[in-house]
């Protein structure tokens, strides 16, 4: 079949099989390897993008149905050689080991902080439910995404409260 899909904001048009997973799409044909496969069982959510805006875990969405889409890697979160906030707050806070769920725990954070933008501990730890980290105890996790929350709050009050 015949998708055409916008990834990062590079627009791809592919031919590819119906059953094709989007993270293998993503990863085998666009080489967006920051979208990692963890178990392909939609368990881990380390390969977890944005379709349209929105969390998803790619290893359970087939890439014909992001046809007409807008998929956002963390790849595409970076501007001008910059992390972005949520990023940069996952580095600065320590919030990981291997680093294999971080793209997918980036991703839930965005999204998560998108919907609230001041989550206290407990609204953090439910809004990443469904991405497993196998190496830590989630504390950094936690402060690495409060401390995304404030940085988010901080550049909408100093760019007058656009996101």
């Amino acid at each position: 079949m015949r998708i055409t899909v916008t990834v990062d904001g590079t627009s791809y048009t592919d031919e590819v099989e119906p059953r094709l997973l989007l993270v293998h799409y993503l990863r085998d044909r666009l080489g967006k390897v920051g979208t990692v496969v963890g178990c392909d069982t939609s368990n881990c959510g380390a390969c977890t993008v944005h379709l349209n805006g929105r969390s998803v875990k790619s290893c359970s969405v087939l890439a014909v149905q992001a046809d007409g889409s807008e998929v956002t890697t963390v790849e595409g979160l970076a501007t001008d050689g910059s992390l972005h906030p949520v990023q940069q707050a996952f580095h600065d806070n320590h919030a990981l080991q291997c680093g294999y769920c971080t793209p997918g725990m980036i991703m839930s954070t965005l999204d998560l902080l998108g919907e609230n933008p001041d989550p206290d501990e407990q609204q953090v730890r439910f809004g990443l439910e469904g991405n497993l980290c196998r190496c830590t105890g989630y504390q950094n996790i936690v402060a690495a995404a409060q401390d995304a929350a404030r940085r988010l709050r901080d550049t909408d009050a100093t760019a007058g409260g656009g996101r």
